[in-house]
């Protein structure tokens, strides 16, 4: 008998042990399979009219945090032309509600219209983005009417895209709105419902491996629509973009990724991009969080690669390139 009970505390005490000898001392992951060689640099919008920055880091943590040691970089597959695109342009505008005739801009670029409101949309057949513009000027009807709510705002631009067969399964992730008003001809930030004639939806990428999903202006998705409270489809959508490129998740490989110190000297020598300056103007940034993320390009690319994110005081944000140089092809 005491041997059986004494057989129960020796197993459970080397259970114990192995918990406690794993959480100290995790097994490594196997190393980076570095699979498409050197990848391109991620091409950031250009920064102007900043001041000189200072950083300084306070985080929770008290210091740098301890960010993965690697990643997974996905492929973007190009798009490319063939003799079947114009005819795919035309069906996916048609099904947003644009059926008249297109106009062609470029070898790339045909407008299409629609005779029940003054509604253009632009769209590259090749790439698939689009744009749509709607002239107030001509139709003030939408102004007349206060706008939905968010979570009907989200299902109109869903349904929207879904009619242009444009609502991929990973366009699920976060979804941003913003109230608008018109002032002098401008559209500009409104701050409720009740003083809004359209309210904005962007839409993001879904999280991958629990990493979320970024863009070069943080406050808006590469996918955004402004919606009006118009009850005629013609006239909710009054303007937006839809600047999205797809990824294999099938074809992945995991790179190297740099230290958060290393991320924060690039930082501080300019070799990242200010997604945000905030109320920064006099250049002294306090960095409050520091974490992974992935970089959503709105221009066709090749990679869908990490990011460091510096996240600041002051709506400050700033993103700089997660894979370690040495994977990195410099020009």
């Amino acid at each position: 008998m005491y041997l059986v009970i004494l057989g129960i505390i020796l197993k459970i005490s080397y259970d114990l042990g192995i918990g406690v000898y794993k959480k100290l001392f995790p097994t490594p992951p196997p190393p980076p399979t570095v699979a498409f060689d050197k990848l391109p640099e991620i091409v950031f919008p250009e920064n102007k009219d900043l001041p000189q920055l200072s950083y300084t880091v306070e985080t929770t943590e008290g210091n740098f945090p301890k960010l993965a040691e690697q990643a997974k970089v996905y492929y973007m597959p190009r798009p490319t032309s063939n003799l079947l695109a114009f005819d795919v342009a035309k069906e996916k505008a048609a099904g947003l509600g644009f059926v008249s005739e297109p106009e062609k801009i470029s070898e790339t670029t045909y407008r299409f219209s629609t005779p029940r409101s003054p509604a253009k949309l632009e769209m590259n057949i090749v790439t698939g983005a689009f744009s749509i513009s709607f002239d107030l000027a001509t139709d003030p009807s939408p102004l007349s009417k206060k706008p939905p709510t968010p979570e009907t705002a989200i299902n109109t631009v869903r349904a929207f895209l879904a009619s242009g067969n444009s609502m991929p399964k990973d366009l699920t992730g976060e979804v941003k709105h913003e109230f608008l008003k018109t002032e002098v001809q401008k559209l500009i930030p409104a701050l409720s419902l009740s003083e809004a004639n359209f309210i904005r939806i962007s839409l993001f990428r879904k999280d991958l491996e629990e990493i979320p999903s970024v863009t070069a202006n943080p406050g808006k998705g590469n996918v955004w629509f402004n919606v009006s409270g118009e009850t005629q489809k013609e006239k909710q959508i009054i303007g937006g973009v839809y600047h999205y490129f797809p990824i294999d998740e099938t074809q992945a490989s995991t790179y190297p990724l740099k230290t958060a110190q290393v991320a924060f000297e690039d930082l501080k020598v300019g070799k990242g991009y200010i997604a945000n300056i905030g109320l920064n103007k006099d250049g002294k940034v306090v960095i409050r969080r520091i974490y992974l993320a992935y970089f959503d390009p709105n221009i066709p690319s090749s990679f869908y690669q990490p990011v460091i994110v510096f996240e600041g005081d002051r709506s400050f944000l700033a993103y700089v390139p997660a894979i370690t140089d040495a994977y990195l092809q410099r020009e």
